[in-house]
């Protein structure tokens, strides 16, 4: 098992039932003593940026369910370091929020390629301890997140192609039922 860090997804096991993470990919951004903060990467939310923020009419960009916390914030990951200042680094070439203002213009500008760009409403967060003691009953596999996988065309595909990624024993998770006593 990889240790929790940023850059590191959470994959859900395939038998979790937890509405907010059935299925669900998070990406971890932050992980310290003081606790975990993440973003599904795989659940859209029904509306767009636009209808969120009125700054945004006109562009009906995707946003993603990024967690059950802080449902009312838009956060953002990208692979602009260089136009968006102020942004922290997860992992190579991806990095966390950034000054939104420049965000904004660029968007607006059309300087930017939405798909190395993704908006989320709310996040992930775990106290101190909580991922420690989730880990520990298996509620998430842990693994190594690529930007492929981050910023995939098809986010309803991240899970599995997550679990395909690890291969041996994961790649038969893939296929088992959301219930398996419904089989």
């Amino acid at each position: 098992m990889i240790s929790p860090a940023p850059g590191i997804l959470l994959i859900a096991e395939p038998f979790l039932k937890d509405p907010h993470f059935m299925r669900s990919v998070v990406i971890l951004c932050e992980h310290d003593k003081e606790g975990t903060v993440g973003f599904v990467l795989n659940k859209p939310f029904e509306e767009k940026l636009d209808a969120l923020m009125p700054n945004f009419e006109g562009f009906p960009i995707p946003v993603f369910y990024g967690g059950p916390v802080q449902v009312n914030t838009i956060h953002f990951l990208h692979q602009y370091p260089d136009l968006i200042p102020g942004g922290q680094e997860i992992m190579k070439g991806i990095y966390w929020g950034g000054d939104f203002e420049i965000v904004t213009q660029l968007i607006k500008k059309n300087q930017l390629d939405l798909s190395k760009i993704l908006f989320f409403i709310g996040y992930s967060g775990w106290s101190k301890g909580q991922l420690k003691d989730e880990l520990k009953e298996k509620t998430w596999i842990t693994a190594k997140a690529t930007s492929n996988l981050i910023f995939h065309p098809f986010p309803e595909k991240i899970w599995k192609d997550s679990l395909l990624q690890l291969g041996g024993d994961y790649e038969m998770m893939v296929n088992f039922p959301i219930d398996p006593q419904l089989n």
